[in-house]
């Protein structure tokens, strides 16, 4: 039986949860990032500064510079994970088949509902809108694939239809550019005939270097792809080249999955203005190492490999790693690690712009203790303590003492 696959997608949602609480900021350009004096990036934006030309990881200073007078709100990532954890509980109540793939999108299986599936997606677009807030857009296909594809075209269609207000006759009036709130349904059976005229950087799968090297054969579009005979794709991309040529097609048959297991957990810093103080760096990675730990044990995990990641001002970046012999969820091993990896790789007084450490190798924790082992125990079950008094009281609340 065919399947029907429902895509949303959160229209700006960093922009629209800042409008929910401030409502002033609607119709306005706008951009959710860091501040330019702090080389800051833009997390997000509003559609009217969309229309002025500002995008997502764009350099803060260049997208005020485009847009004047773009105002610019510091993120808040726990206020989103929250109102986020709030949309997907409202489809959880649908259907159990979700399948989250970012904080602000997520798939549907609704075959085996009632509901027509386009009234069914009017009802969830206007009960996210008010109960939430928040406009989204929505895809509906056979597949993942197709659905979220419509999803995006439905998103560029609406954004680019002609206004029947004038509200776009002149750039001062493109302040009023809303969010798209498109719907978008491919009909079972022309999946193909829907993809075929659109560019084929759309499809899952080509990037810049693979859309470049179809160019050169003479393959602009995705109807081109799925022309192309799949064993000549095959030998000139190898597997890679059968999947494009399947997906060109219409074809996926990717099943919603709705548990994902953790493959790492990192935290990074990118700092204001570079960085040569030892104290200052070493003050970080304990910071990163503590946030890392945490999480691991709030996921009831333990990691083998400890990672550094480091950046320096001219961009370039670097990672090194070392796997010790027993998964670890402590926060001093893991930073003892890291700084050991940071004194192996940096010079003295060398400037960074950029440091993160994280674990991989993830699994559950191993309990087996033996009779040098207490020691470590008593540490674990002392942070355990303190993760539920921080979790309770805040973070700067509670520390564990440190001897000097």
């Amino acid at each position: 039986m065919p399947r029907t696959i429902l895509h949303l997608d959160l229209d700006a949602f960093f922009c629209a949860v800042e409008e929910t609480r401030d409502p002033s900021l609607r119709s306005k350009p706008f951009a959710v990032g860091g501040q330019p004096n702090e080389r800051g990036v833009v997390s997000s934006c509003s559609y009217a500064a969309r229309a002025r030309g500002v995008r997502s990881a764009m350099p803060t200073s260049r997208a005020m510079r485009m847009c004047p007078g773009l105002v610019v709100v510091p993120p808040r990532h726990r206020l989103y994970g929250e109102v986020s954890k709030q949309v997907m509980e409202q489809l959880g109540r649908l259907t159990p088949l979700l399948e989250q793939i970012s904080i602000d999108e997520a798939f549907l299986d609704i075959s085996n509902l009632r509901d027509h599936p386009e009234r069914l997606a009017r009802d969830l677009q206007a009960r996210i809108r008010d109960e939430l807030g928040l406009p989204c857009s929505i895809g509906i296909a056979s597949n993942k694939l197709v659905a979220k594809i419509a999803t995006e075209v439905g998103k560029k269609a609406a954004l680019h239809r002609p206004s029947t207000t004038g509200r776009q006759a002149s750039p001062s009036a493109q302040d009023d550019v809303g969010p798209p709130f498109a719907l978008t349904i491919v009909p079972t059976g022309e999946e193909s005939a829907f993809l075929a005229p659109l560019p084929a950087d759309m499809l899952w799968g080509v990037g810049p270097k693979t859309a470049a090297r179809l160019a050169e054969l003479g393959i602009h579009t995705i109807g081109d792809i799925a022309r192309w005979p799949e064993s000549e794709l095959t030998s000139l991309l190898g597997e890679h080249g059968r999947d494009l040529s399947r997906h060109a097609r219409g074809v996926d048959e990717r099943p919603i999955v709705t548990e994902y297991e953790t493959k790492s957990i990192s935290q990074e810093t990118t700092f204001a203005r570079d960085v040569r103080d030892d104290k200052v760096l070493e003050k970080t990675l304990r910071e990163q190492s503590a946030s890392v730990a945490r999480q691991l044990r709030k996921e009831g995990l333990a990691g083998k490999t400890v990672k550094l990641k480091l950046r320096w001002p001219d961009f370039t970046t670097l990672t090194r790693q070392t796997t010790l012999n027993s998964p670890t969820d402590m926060e001093d091993e893991i930073a003892k690690i890291a700084l050991i990896l940071l004194k192996n790789v940096r010079k003295s007084n060398q400037a960074v712009r950029l440091i993160g450490v994280g674990v991989t190798g993830l699994g559950q924790p191993v309990r087996q203790l033996g009779l040098w082992d207490l020691d470590t125990e008593k540490s674990r079950n002392l942070q355990e303590a303190v993760d539920a008094l921080q979790e309770k009281y805040g973070r700067e609340m509670i520390h564990k003492g440190t001897n000097k």
